[in-house]
């Protein structure tokens, strides 16, 4: 008889912080953790020391025109992706970091303007997940913005922010092929664009229309 897990045994009230320190301030954040955990087994683990990379939280919003159905994604120079991938430039959904004092759907409807140019005209939550859980406190609100696509191009993004951000705009069965082939391997814009795939035709149900 296979054994059954129930998956909400443990919570916050079952670790102990014993000491926090942040070793880097710059413009990201690192903070060593020094904790103990209870186990599965019963008991306590032992003190575990792990470094936490701590960037805030994000919004990253798919722009989608329902009449046409095409996806507006931008192109940009990520500094991971230049260590990591075989090209800095990524291709991916509009993004942002929530600053103090902004709810996420203030954030999706201003990085939709500044990065894009676009118009939100409403807006439907998909989902929020932890993006790197094993060492990073970010947690990423996704959302799908209905948008009139047919004025999205040229260049946009802050240049005070270091931002230079080129839109595309490609159908939505054409970015599907960029997931599949690689071409597209940013995770919030791989997860959008997969639940626009699956939703695509409950989306007047879901955005309440």
């Amino acid at each position: 008889m296979p054994q059954t897990t129930q998956f909400d045994q443990f919570g916050t009230g079952d670790v102990e912080i014993e000491t926090t320190d942040v070793v880097y301030n710059g413009y990201f954040k690192m903070v060593k953790y020094r904790f103990r955990h209870r186990l599965f087994a019963g008991g306590w683990s032992d003190v575990i020391d792990r470094e936490l990379f701590e960037r805030g939280h994000a919004v990253a919003m798919l722009p989608y025109d329902p009449k046409t159905d095409e996806v507006v994604l931008v192109e940009q120079i990520r500094v991971g992706a230049m260590v990591a991938s075989d090209s800095p430039w990524q291709l991916e959904i509009v993004a942002g970091i929530i600053d103090k004092d902004e709810t996420p759907d203030e954030v999706a409807i201003r990085e939709t303007e500044e990065e894009a140019g676009l118009h939100v005209q409403s807006l439907i939550p998909m989902t929020s997940y932890l993006s790197s859980s094993g060492g990073c406190s970010e947690r990423i609100h996704l959302y799908l913005g209905m948008v009139d696509a047919s004025g999205a191009k040229g260049v946009h993004g802050l240049p005070e922010e270091g931002e230079d951000i080129l839109v595309h705009v490609v159908e939505r069965s054409r970015a599907m092929e960029w997931v599949a082939n690689g071409k597209i391997e940013n995770a919030a814009s791989i997860i959008a664009l997969q639940w626009l795939t699956l939703n695509r035709d409950k989306l007047d149900a879901l955005s309440g229309e």
